[in-house]
Formats: structure tokens, C-alpha cells, sequence
């Protein structure tokens, strides 16, 4: 039955995303029901083959309530938007033939996947139970949630941390390790299912953003980028959506132009935007043109010019291969732009649950010459991809005045190659808009 629930709610995305420019938005009802059996499979499809491969065995996950671990939150049923009091799971691999146990060392079950393993009339203290659970299984490793390089996987708090210590008998005390490379395997790795379900979400953002950069919203000299972008932001919240950052608006204009923040025409605007949606999230930018009153269409020099931006992405995730770490992806990909006369800053990142999201970084706006940490982090299949970047290109047409293309789509990584998850934009939009706009594949 749940199968079946599962396959028509994916089905009614899928329509949306076909059937009309913006997809159905599904109601709250829906999306807890599509969240809680994505949760499902994901537990039983990726995280046995996840655990074993970085050797931990149990896995004591601690939160309390307004101050939760960030990987906790994606174990919470839909229903819970936060942990209750403090909340621990446990997930116990018993071996290939038995799988998973998921226990909530908690008054109730967490959802449908953790059952309550703690009674407090018999056992009043919530650590010893969480011991006595430990003890019965005898881990090998157990795996705790402390990381020197992401956030992500750091959720521990001191003061939890100290407590499971010292409650710990001196027995296992050996076994703890840092469970980091398996919080971020289950953060970056999507399923095909959640691969499918971020084809709608790419689209709503897209669709957001054209409608933005359009003359439904912007009137030339009335309009202000703050305008743009408040109209993003009440685009989102009509639509009982929510975004993961305030979006930006920004304007390039000749150097001899007033400088406002008033859209005129003439001017070379950027935003960046995203939302947040059945637990994903997007992360993307795009440009568009302020026609004069005497042009019909984008000039040719400025389309021209957006091609180094889709340039730069091609040399970018070209070089995308299993293994590779984000730090060799970057020297290599800007190597190969310096060699092809691109001047070019590459500052892509992982998404998912969390906008920034856990995974390789490849490059920062501010460390061209590579990130220590997370940009040594090597490149895995099934996972989504913020492809963030910059080409500068100098314009005759301004006195030689240097612009810069910035773009920003979401890709996904499987098969051995990027894939555009809902297209990237091979084209200045124009305000007003003189042709159909549809966002382009690879």
C-alpha cells in the first residue's frame, strides 16, 4: 500500500512538472506522507551498505529539543518538527541477514521506524537505559556525531557529549569513534526518487525566477532590486513554500550610469535564489536584460558574453569523476579556463538537506587556491551539486568596463556525468520578454 501511495504521489509531481509551467505544489498532507516514506526507503536502501563501509555498527544519535543535531532532523517524522525533551536513536546493524534495528531511547515511538526501547517507571534515568541498550548489543564501534570539518556532522553538543561519557561504561569507552564520513554519506546521497522529486523543485525555483525577472514585476525606473526581491520572497510564502536564505538582487550597469538601486533599462541584473521544499533545497542564480526602448532583443555582445558563464560550467563539470576531490576538481578546472582565456572563480558546492549542504566543496569565492577540509572530501555518485560560479569578461561596448556572469544551477551527479536537473540557462532572460524562455539541458 505504501508502495502505491508513494508511486501516485510521484506521479502527481511528474504531471505537474509536465502539464503546466508551475507544478502542483503538493498539499502538507501529501508532502508528510512522501517525506516520511522517503525517510523509509532511505533507511533501508542506503544506510546498511553506508554503515558497514565506515565500520561503525551502532550509531547513538543525540539531540534536545530546539537545539538539534542536523542530522537527527532528517531521522524525525514529518509530524515532529523538532526533537521532544532530549531524544536519542540508536541504530543498531545486526548483520546482512537481520539488518537494521532502529530504537528510541524515549517515552514514545519516533515515528514509524524507531520504537520506544525505554519504559521510565522502570528505569527512571534515560542514559542508564541508553547504557543498558548499548551494553545488551555490544557494539564494535559506535558511532557519535563530532566532526572537525562540518557542521553537519558535529550536532553533539558538549554537554550531551559529556554526559554519554561519562555514563559510558569504561568497557566500551574505546568503541566511540566520529561518525563523520557516515553523516555525510547520508546527507549527500539521494535516492532515485529523491533525484526525481528535485526535477520539480529546480522547476518551481526556476519558474519563480523568470516571473521575477520579468515586466509582470519590474517596472524600468520604478522598480527597485529590493522590490525583486520581496516579490521573491511573498512568491514563496503564496505558495506555502519556504526559502533557506534571503534572496539577492543585483545590478550591472556602465561605469558613467547613476548608480541606484532603481532597475533601469540598460541594466545587466543577477539574483540569487532558493527554496526549500520536502526537505531539499535549492541554490540558484540567473541574469537578465533591461531592454532599451529602441532594442528588440538581448545584444549580441552581452549574449556572447553569457557564454563564458556556460563555458566555465562545461570546463567545470567536465572534470566531475568518482574519487576526485574537490580541491583537484577546482586546480583543474581552472587551469583548463586560464588556458581557454576564461577569467574564472569557482565556488560550487554540495545540496540537499541543507542548502549548503555536506559533501566536497569546490573552491570558495575567497579560497581559489583550494579548501582545507571539506575540499578533500572526494566526489560520490547519486549526489546534488550547487554548479556556483563566475566568469568575467570585459565589454567593449562599456568603455572596457569588466562585467561578471555569475550562474548557479543545480546538477545532479550519477552515471558518471553532471546532469541539469531542470535545465541551465543558455540565454540572458530580457525584461520585457521578447521570446519563450525554457531552461536548456546539458
Amino acid at each position: 500500500m505504501k508502495k502505491i501511495l508513494f508511486c501516485c504521489l510521484l506521479g502527481m509531481i511528474a504531471l505537474g512538472s509536465k502539464a503546466q509551467e508551475m507544478p502542483r505544489i503538493l498539499s502538507l498532507k501529501e508532502r508528510a506522507s512522501w517525506q516520511d516514506m522517503i525517510l523509509e526507503e532511505r533507511f533501508n536502501s542506503l544506510l546498511p551498505n553506508m554503515m558497514r563501509k565506515n565500520g561503525i555498527d551502532m550509531w547513538v544519535i543525540i539531540g534536545r529539543e530546539y537545539n538539534e543535531d542536523p542530522v537527527l532532523k532528517t531521522f524525525l517524522p514529518s509530524t515532529w518538527l523538532s526533537a521532544r525533551r532530549r531524544t536519542i536513536l540508536v541504530i543498531y546493524d545486526k548483520g546482512e541477514k537481520q539488518g537494521l534495528e532502529a530504537l528510541a531511547i524515549a517515552r514514545y515511538n519516533v515515528g514509524n521506524l524507531f520504537q520506544s526501547a525505554w519504559k521510565p517507571e522502570e528505569e527512571p534515568n534515560q542514559w542508564k537505559r541508553l547504557m543498558q541498550v548499548i551494553t545488551e548489543r555490544n557494539p564494535k564501534k559506535i558511532g557519535i556525531n563530532l566532526s572537525p570539518q562540518y557542521a553537519h556532522a558535529d550536532g553533539l553538543t558538549h554537554t550531551e557529549y559529556e554526559q554519554f561519557m561519562s555514563y559510558l561504561p569504561v568497557a566500551f569507552k574505546d568503541k566511540v569513534t566520529e561518525a563523520e564520513k557516515l553523516c555525510v554519506a547520508w546527507l549527500e546521497t539521494r535516492t532515485p526518487q529523491e533525484m526525481a522529486v528535485y526535477e520539480t523543485l529546480d522547476r518551481i525555483t526556476h519558474e519563480i525566477i523568470t516571473e521575477a525577472f520579468s515586466e509582470k514585476v519590474i517596472i524600468p525606473g520604478v522598480t527597485t532590486t529590493d522590490d525583486v526581491v520581496w516579490f521573491m520572497r511573498e512568491k514563496v510564502a503564496s505558495l506555502h513554500l519556504d526559502t533557506w536564505f534571503q534572496p539577492t538582487v543585483d545590478i550591472q550597469r556602465p561605469a558613467n550610469a547613476p548608480k541606484s538601486s532603481v532597475i533601469m533599462t540598460g541594466d545587466l541584473l543577477h539574483c540569487d535564489f532558493g527554496i526549500t521544499y520536502l526537505r531539499l533545497n535549492t541554490d540558484v542564480q540567473e541574469m537578465a536584460y533591461v531592454l532599451q526602448p529602441e532594442e528588440t532583443q538581448v545584444p549580441a555582445y552581452l549574449q556572447k558574453a553569457f557564454q563564458a558563464g556556460n563555458h566555465l560550467q562545461d570546463i567545470l563539470t567536465g572534470f566531475f569523476k568518482v574519487g576526485m576531490t574537490g580541491n583537484q576538481i577546482l586546480a583543474l578546472s581552472l587551469r583548463k579556463a586560464e588556458q581557454d582565456g576564461v577569467t574564472a572563480q569557482i565556488y560550487s558546492h554540495p545540496v540537499g538537506n541543507h542548502g549548503h549542504a555536506a559533501g566536497p566543496a569546490i573552491g570558495m569565492w575567497d579560497m581559489q587556491g583550494g579548501v582545507a577540509g571539506t575540499g578533500d572530501y572526494q566526489l560520490n555518485e547519486n549526489t546534488a551539486y550547487a554548479i556556483e560560479l563566475n566568469a568575467k569578461v570585459k565589454l567593449p561596448e562599456w568603455q572596457n568596463q569588466e562585467v561578471r556572469i555569475m550562474l548557479e544551477e543545480q546538477g545532479l551527479f550519477t552515471k558518471g556525468k553532471v546532469h541539469y536537473i531542470d535545465g541551465r540557462q543558455k540565454q540572458l532572460l530580457s525584461i520585457p520578454r521578447r521570446e519563450s524562455i525554457k531552461h536548456l539541458g546539458q
